[in-house]
């Protein structure tokens, strides 16, 4: 067959003329391929955290409701693109088939990989659910997907269960921007710092600001705080709704003396964390919103509203090492490795 575009735009129904992560529709008839394609036999979905937790919710936590929900998106789709969130997640699966165009990559037909570019642009056909992992938003399926020249991959590791991979490397942009922004030195609050990506952003906050520096995470639940407290890291956990922007104001002020964060980083999968976000941060300070269920609008204007001048720094999935960076982290802390293992593995 002839050669695709590197970006996906050739299996692009609706509407034409747009990359496959914006668009409606995509198609995934994958009875013939385009020479720069590659085909995965697809085994587990790992549904992003923002995207499954409205899905659960939309079916009242029934296994059953939510494999339907799951199967009409991409039924419709093409894609598991959840319509509310605008989220996606990612995958694990061996390579079926590679296209001509694409034998000079060190990849051979069997080899075992997590792909690294969203579910939402990803077209995706399921032939069956086989279980619904509530708990850790894992959905092991029968079904093939394509991944297109640009789309980036990592084999996975070989001494780390492939579900505890997965986990890690499904949130990997978080830790590795993380290390890339925090300095000797800095205050640092992780909202959500009890979640999947929240423990992995407070062991590189914890790293690179050092002894000088001071870490702050706020989750929720007290599940999230006894997590924080086992990973081992010397952090300060605290257990409040960041909903209440005020009341992360009032205690980000009194662990800082009033100077609050250099740096907030934004991990939830709730919305209405923005104005509680920028609240804990300093005036030139950085505010980086990993989190799906962040408004964009409620962020910017907020942060005008209170007159508060902060860079805001919107999350991307991927940066340059952030898979490798990701799974570094379960060979340095081994109680954080423990703690992952059991809670999303």
């Amino acid at each position: 067959m002839s050669l695709g575009c590197p970006y996906g735009t050739h299996r692009v129904l609706k509407p034409l003329g747009v990359l496959p992560q914006p668009a409606e529709t995509l198609n995934n008839d994958f009875s013939a391929l385009y020479d720069n394609e590659i085909l995965i036999d697809v085994e587990v979905l790992n549904i992003d955290s923002a995207s499954f937790t409205q899905i659960k919710t939309e079916a009242g936590g029934l296994p059953e409701k939510i494999a339907q929900i799951i199967l009409k998106t991409v039924a419709e789709r093409g894609k598991q693109h959840n319509p509310v969130t605008g989220s996606g997640g990612m995958l694990i699966g061996k390579i079926k088939a590679i296209g001509s165009a694409l034998q000079n990559r060190p990849l051979n037909v069997g080899d075992r990989i997590a792909t690294l570019v969203s579910l939402s642009l990803t077209p995706l056909h399921i032939e069956e659910i086989l279980a619904i992992h509530k708990d850790v938003d894992q959905v092991e399926i029968r079904g093939e997907a394509l991944l297109f020249e640009s789309g980036i991959y990592v084999k996975l590791p070989d001494d780390m269960p492939q579900k505890l991979a997965l986990a890690v490397l499904d949130v990997a942009g978080a830790p590795a921007q993380t290390a890339k922004i925090v300095k000797p030195g800095d205050t640092v609050v992780v909202i959500g710092g009890g979640g999947k990506s929240g423990l992995l952003c407070l062991h590189e906050a914890c790293k690179r600001a050092g002894v000088t520096g001071k870490v702050i995470g706020i989750s929720q639940s007290s599940a999230g705080v006894k997590r924080m407290k086992e990973s081992g890291l010397p952090l300060i956990a605290l257990q409040g709704d960041a909903c209440d922007s005020l009341w992360v104001l009032r205690e980000i002020e009194g662990l800082t003396e009033g100077k609050l964060a250099d740096l907030t980083l934004n991990m939830v999968n709730i919305p209405r964390t923005e104005l509680g976000s920028i609240l804990a941060t300093r005036d030139k300070g950085i505010v980086y919103f990993f989190s799906m269920a962040t408004s964009f609008t409620a962020a910017a204007l907020g942060a005008e509203g209170i007159g508060k001048d902060v860079t805001m720094l919107v999350g991307n999935g991927y940066t340059e090492g952030h898979a490798e960076i990701a799974l570094a982290i379960m060979r340095e802390n081994p109680r954080l490795r423990e703690l992952y293992e059991r809670t999303y593995a």
